[in-house]
Order: structure tokens, then C-alpha cells, then sequence
């Protein structure tokens, strides 16, 4: 084909809806690297997303659509769209990129490489503090060399391509919890692809193939407690904040005061923020002086940093398996290393990391329901986030699959046990389920903000007891907060209690519970197994 000497409108829609597919192909890979500012193992699924946002407000478009209407929803599509850290960042590039766009026509080289210029500046004005060793270096590279090479468009985006690939290998020298880990930067490896599509469209260069994930070792320094220092601010805040644009210096002044890892994005009354911050209460009320907050999205960092290293670390049974597949198999998803040995010993042929905070893809389940060998699969879910993403599984292979809905770890327990691995994949899903649902699951975990429920008010740090219905006991200590939820959940028909032990329990705890139970309840044995699961020290079943 003949190499264009402009970009044209269509062109650009060709180079997002490539680079959306380049992120979802990487997007594990580029989860694995992630390990600034927190090991979250997120840059990938959150830059992924945001252009996910972008190639919809695209497809919404005629297909006629000029180079102004495509750019302008290039910008808003990414400013609405935008997750993480990783994702704001790259909204605010792609903003900058389209800004000097015509609004007809195409976009010469010399126009291309001004905005890469302008991405450039403009994502650095977003971060209130830059950092060298990120996808902001990776982007500045890129732009020097679009700048320095745009006799054709062909010589920029590969100039650009290359020079940002040179960055890119430099961020372990910048940044020393790269150097440590043994890594690149993972946002940077990210933007990276976005220059593979643009000289795939521009000069049908060939697209990079994602390297197994699995592969890549990442060295990551964990403090005592388990979490990095870098995740010393607990909480990620986001929202979109309709501002007056007059007040968000002061906004800006506030937030600088707060925490790290601050962008802000937006202009003309709309803006995406981004905060690490130990004060949600404080992040938010600071845009009521500004404007109005919406769509707030708020994670424990913490929660995803242990159960990501957990994810990363974990070396379970039954990943190469050998002997003869049973007739119906059964692939569960789990989390704790003892949890794992104990759902190999009742039958599980092929076990998928993943828990409430880091949900397995489609992708890892429909491998695993592959590797299982069986011509016929039971899911095993055992967390109700985890349940839609199960269900996939069943149109995209060739096995026949059923998906026991599962919301707990115990629930799965009590699943396998009505497990027959020589029955057809109707008895066992029948059986499995109606075992399931004779269990009483309930949890123990410690409340990460405030919060008012059913059972009273929570206070931060608070240890909690969650049932079906949600959260039925608060206390000081975990075993108090055990008994209590026992107290709720226990009905004179139940007759055995299953304890899974996890981070944080102990023999003191754990006595504490049993000598209640005896006494309280003395018709009901107690079979306690260690789980090892992050963040709740005591999973329960009650049959």
C-alpha cells in the first residue's frame, strides 16, 4: 500500500481502535510491571479501560465524521473514561495530542509532531509532582523525537516509536523501585503501544505480540506488614468534579496538601482528579469550594497490594496435571495458599488466582477450563464479583460448562463436597449447587473508613462480621467480632462449623472462638483448616 503523507480522520479512529487492542493484549503484562507508585497490578486494566471509553465515543460517530468532531471526542471520550493514575495520565496526553487538530482536513507531520509536543507538556502540567522513570518520560521521549524527524509522517511516528522505546528501557535508571523489581515502567510500557499503532496505520508496521505474563519476574520489596512503602497513603479517591475553572488553583493548593500521585485533568467546567491520600473525607469536601463531585470511585490500596503480591507470589497445586481427566471437571477460583491445597484435595483440576479486589479475566478462566481436559467444566466462582465474568466462559469454548454460583470460599467447600467426578456435568452442577446452598458463610474483616450500617456505626479500623446480608457484627478485637456474628448467623438445625484461618488469625483467636461455641452452642462440631487468604483472618460455614 501507498504510505500517507497526512493522518486523516479515519486514520486516527484506526489508530484507537488498534491501540485499544494492543492495551487489552498487554494488559497482563503490563498489570505484572506495575509496581509504582503501589505493586497494585492495575496500570494495564486502567489504561485498557480508559481507551475502551474513547473507541465507544468513537463508534457513536458517523463514519464521515471530520478531523475536529473525531478529536474533540477523542478528548472527551478519555477525560469521562479515565481510571487510575495510568489512565488520567493518558487522557491528558491524548487531549493534548488532538488539541491543535484542524477541524477539517488531515493532520500533516509537522501538526502530529506539535501535538505530541503539546501531550507532552500538558500531561506534565496535569501531575502536581513529576516524576522521571514514568509514563512521563516515555512521552517526552516520543515527542523529541517526533519534534527532531517530521520530514514525512512515516519517518515521525517511528522516530517517535523508537525514541520512546529508549525511554522506556532508561526508567529503571530513573526511578529506583524499578531498578529494584528488575523492571520497566509499566505506564511507559503502556503508551509505548500507542506509537506501535500509529506506525502500524501510518506504515503497516508489524504490532508487537504480548509476552507471557507468567514469564516476567518482578522483584518487588515488601515492608514487614506486607505492604510496600510506596503504598504508605492507603487510599485511591477519583472523581469527575464539575468546577468553575477560576477555582481550581485553589483546588489544586488544597489537594497538594493531602497526599500523592495528584492529576488533574479537564478544563472548560469538567475535570478528572486523581489522589493517594490517607484523608478521603478532606479529598472530597476540598471540591465543594470548587464545584461538584460526581461518579467518586474509592479504593483501599492496601487491600489491592497484598492481594496482588499474594497473586504474584502464589504457587499452587494442580497446574500440571497428569493423570486421566474425569468426565466432568471442576476449575474454582481461589485465594490462600492452604485454600488451594485443601480445594486440590477434594478434586479441583485446575485452580485461578484471583479474589474480590483482583478478579480473574475471562481469558485465565477459559485457559484454565481448557487445561482441565474434561469435556465437560463446573465453575467454582466463589465471589459474586468473580460470578459475571464466569458465565463468558460458557459461548467461548468448546467444552460444555456450568457455573455454580458460588459467593464464598466456604460455598465452594460445601459445593465439592456433592462433587462426582465420573457424573455428567448436569448431576454435579445440580448436586454442587444444592450442597451450596446449604451453607451459611460469614466472613471477618477490619472496616477501612467510617461508614454507617444496619449493625450500628463503623469506625475505621473496626473489626467487622459480614453475612448475606451484610455487615452483622462491629468490634474491637476479631474474636469479639467473631462471636457476635456466630451469635446471628447459627440456628439450632446446624450442626458443623468450618473455620478457615487466614492472615491475622492466631491460636489465641481461634480458641477464643471454639470455647464460646462450646459453651454457647455445644451441639455443633468445629473443623478449623488454614486458608491463608489475605485480609480476612476467619471465613465460616455454618451446615
Amino acid at each position: 500500500m501507498s504510505t500517507p503523507t497526512t493522518l486523516s480522520a479515519q486514520d486516527l479512529r484506526r489508530v484507537i481502535a488498534t491501540y485499544g487492542d494492543l492495551l487489552r493484549s498487554h494488559r497482563e503484562v503490563i498489570n505484572r510491571l506495575n509496581v509504582y507508585p503501589v505493586p497494585d497490578g492495575d496500570t494495564g486494566t486502567n489504561m485498557a479501560l480508559t481507551i475502551e471509553s474513547v473507541a465507544t465515543a468513537l463508534e457513536a460517530l458517523d463514519d464521515t465524521a471530520p478531523m475536529g468532531e473525531v478529536a474533540k471526542t477523542i478528548a472527551r471520550g478519555s477525560l469521562m473514561g479515565a481510571r487510575g493514575n495510568s489512565g488520567v495520565i493518558l487522557s491528558q496526553l491524548l487531549r493534548g495530542l488532538v488539541a491543535g487538530f484542524p477541524s477539517d482536513g488531515e493532520v500533516s507531520a509537522a501538526e502530529l509532531a506539535v501535538g505530541l509536543v503539546h501531550a507532552d507538556d500538558l500531561a506534565r502540567q496535569a501531575v502536581l509532582r513529576p516524576v522521571e522513570g514514568t509514563i512521563l518520560s516515555v512521552a517526552r521521549g516520543g515527542a523529541e523525537g517526533a519534534r527532531d524527524h517530521q520530514t514525512t509522517l512515516l519517518e515521525l511516528v517511528r522516530a517517535a516509536r523508537d525514541a520512546s522505546k529508549v525511554a522506556l528501557a532508561k526508567t529503571p535508571d530513573q526511578l529506583a523501585v524499578l531498578k529494584r523489581a528488575g523492571v520497566v515502567d509499566s505506564g511507559g510500557t503502556g503508551l509505548v503501544l500507542f506509537f506501535d499503532a500509529l506506525c502500524f496505520v501510518v506504515g503497516d508496521d508489524a504490532l508487537p505480540v504480548a509476552p507471557n505474563a507468567e514469564g516476567i519476574e518482578v522483584h518487588v520489596h515488601e515492608e514487614p506488614n506486607g505492604v510496600s512503602a510506596a503504598a504508605e497513603l492507603r487510599y485511591e479517591v477519583m472523581y469527575l468534579l464539575d468546577a468553575d475553572d477560576a477555582k481550581m488553583h485553589a483546588f489544586r493548593e488544597v489537594w497538594a496538601g493531602l497526599g500523592d500521585s495528584i492529576v488533574i485533568v479537564g478544563d472548560e467546567g469538567i475535570y478528572n482528579c486523581h489522589i493517594h491520600t490517607n484523608e478521603i473525607g478532606a479529598a472530597i469536601e476540598a471540591s465543594f469550594d470548587a464545584g461538584r463531585p460526581r461518579e467518586i470511585r474509592i479504593t483501599d490500596l492496601t487491600e489491592q497490594v497484598v492481594e496482588e503480591r499474594w497473586v504474584r507470589e502464589a504457587t499452587l497445586l494442580g497446574d500440571d496435571v497428569e493423570d486421566p481427566p474425569p468426565t466432568t471437571a471442576v476449575v474454582a477460583v481461589v485465594v490462600g495458599e492452604g485454600i488451594g491445597r485443601i480445594f486440590h484435595s477434594l478434586g479441583v483440576r485446575q485452580l485461578v488466582l484471583g479474589g474480590q479486589s483482583m478478579n480473574p479475566s475471562t481469558k485465565e478462566l477459559v485457559e484454565a477450563v481448557e487445561l482441565t481436559g474434561s469435556s465437560q467444566v463446573v465453575i467454582l466462582p466463589n465471589n459474586k464479583n468473580i460470578q459475571p465474568v464466569a458465565e463468558q466462559v460458557v459461548e467461548l469454548v468448546s467444552q460444555s460448562v456450568a457455573v455454580v454460583s458460588t459467593t464464598s470460599i466456604v460455598e465452594g467447600f460445601a459445593a465439592l463436597l456433592a462433587y462426582d467426578p465420573d457424573a455428567t456435568l448436569e448431576a454435579n452442577a445440580a448436586a454442587m449447587k444444592a450442597s451450596a446452598c446449604n451453607v451459611v458463610a460469614g466472613e471477618i474483616t477490619q472496616a477501612v473508613r467510617d461508614t454507617t450500617t444496619d449493625a450500628g456505626e463503623v469506625k475505621e479500623g473496626d473489626w467487622i462480621g459480614l453475612g448475606a446480608a451484610g455487615v452483622l457484627s462491629i468490634a474491637g478485637s476479631i474474636a469479639a467480632a467473631s462471636n457476635q456474628l456466630l451469635e446471628r448467623l447459627v440456628r439450632p438445625e446446624h450442626e458443623l462449623l468450618t473455620i478457615i484461618e487466614g492472615d491475622g488469625s492466631s491460636p489465641a483467636n481461634t480458641r477464643r472462638v471454639t470455647e464460646f461455641l462450646a459453651e454457647e452452642y455445644p451441639q455443633i462440631s468445629v473443623e478449623v483448616h488454614y486458608g491463608g487468604q489475605p485480609l480476612y483472618p476467619y471465613y465460616f460455614g455454618l451446615e
